[in-house]
C-alpha cells in the first residue's frame, strides 16, 4: 500500500474552507461547530425536516450523528442523506451508541444502507452495526478497537464505505487496505465530544475534496496529533478541551506530517 501523504492536508482544507452541514446531537453541537471553525471549515447546524433537503445541496459535505436521536431528527437525516446522494455530496455517519437500544440500532442500520462515504465509530458501535451482540455502556466502548477490525472490513465491503474504528489505536479500512493510526492521548476520553469531533473533522476533509480514505486518515490523525500536543500543555480536562480547540487552529502541515504515526495494519 502507498503511504498516505498528509504533507499538504491542512493547507488544502483551509484553502477550500468547505461548508459542512451537521445533523448532530445536542451535547456536541457547540463543540463540533467550534472545531470545524478552528480547523478552517464552515459549520452549519441545520436540522429541520423542512429545509435539510434543500440545504445539504449547498454544502460540501454532510455529517450525520445519532447521539441524541429523536424521531423528527431521524426523519431529517433520511431526507438529507437521500438528497446528498442525489447531489453528489459526500457524507459521514457516526452511529453513536448503536447497540444501546433496538431503536438506535435500527436507526443506524437504516442510515448505513444509504451509502455514507465514511462510517466512524468506536469498537462497540462498529460491532453492533455489523450484527454482533455487544454489551452496552452507553456511548462508551466496551471493546478495544482491534476487536472490531473484522466487523469494520465487513461493513466496508457490504456498503462500499470506508470504516474508521477509533480507540487507543485508530483503524481505517475500505475492506481491502487497512491503516493504523497510533496518535492520540488518554485524556481524549475525559472530555465530551472528541469522537464526534473526529467525525466532524473527517467531514471537513471530505468537503475539501479528499477521498473517503484520505479524509478518514487525515481527520483522525489531526485529532490524534492535536490531542498529544494539547496534553503536553494541559493539566486537567477543562484546560485540555481549550487546548484542543487552540491546537486545531494552530496546527500546520509540517507539524502534522512530523508527528503522524500512520502504518499499514
Amino acid at each position: 500500500m502507498q503511504q498516505p501523504d498528509l504533507t499538504h492536508a491542512l493547507s488544502r482544507l483551509r484553502e477550500a474552507a468547505p461548508l459542512v452541514h451537521n445533523i448532530t446531537n445536542q451535547v456536541v453541537a457547540n463543540v463540533t461547530a467550534n472545531a470545524l471553525l478552528a480547523i478552517g471549515a464552515s459549520p452549519a447546524m441545520v436540522q429541520a425536516e423542512e429545509e435539510v433537503g434543500s440545504f445539504v445541496r449547498l454544502a460540501a459535505a454532510l455529517v450525520v450523528n445519532i447521539g441524541t436521536l429523536t424521531a423528527p431528527q431521524l426523519a431529517a437525516m433520511h431526507i438529507a442523506t437521500r438528497a446528498a446522494g442525489e447531489a453528489g455530496v459526500p457524507w459521514i455517519l457516526d452511529p453513536v451508541a448503536a447497540g444501546a437500544t433496538p431503536y438506535r440500532l435500527q436507526a443506524a442500520r437504516s442510515l448505513v444502507q444509504l451509502q455514507p462515504a465514511v462510517v466512524r465509530g468506536n469498537a462497540s458501535e462498529i460491532l453492533a452495526l455489523a450484527g454482533e451482540a455487544v454489551s452496552s455502556k452507553g456511548v462508551d466502548s466496551t471493546h478495544g478497537s482491534g476487536a472490531a477490525l473484522a466487523a469494520a472490513r465487513h461493513i466496508a465491503k457490504e456498503h462500499g464505505a470506508v470504516v474508521a474504528v477509533t480507540g487507543a489505536v485508530d483503524y481505517v479500512t475500505d475492506g481491502q487496505a487497512t491503516w493504523a493510526i497510533a496518535n492520540g492521548h488518554k485524556m481524549l476520553t475525559r472530555v465530551t465530544g472528541t469522537g464526534c469531533t473526529a467525525t466532524a473533522l473527517i467531514g471537513a476533509f471530505l468537503g475539501a475534496g479528499f477521498t473517503a480514505m484520505q479524509a478518514a486518515l487525515a481527520g483522525l490523525t489531526v485529532l490524534g496529533v492535536v490531542g498529544e500536543l494539547a496534553a503536553a500543555k494541559a493539566s486537567a480536562p477543562g484546560s485540555f478541551q481549550v487546548a484542543i480547540l487552540d491546537g486545531l487552529y494552530e496546527l500546520d502541515d509540517a507539524t502534522l506530517a512530523s508527528h503522524a504515526r500512520v502504518t499499514p495494519a
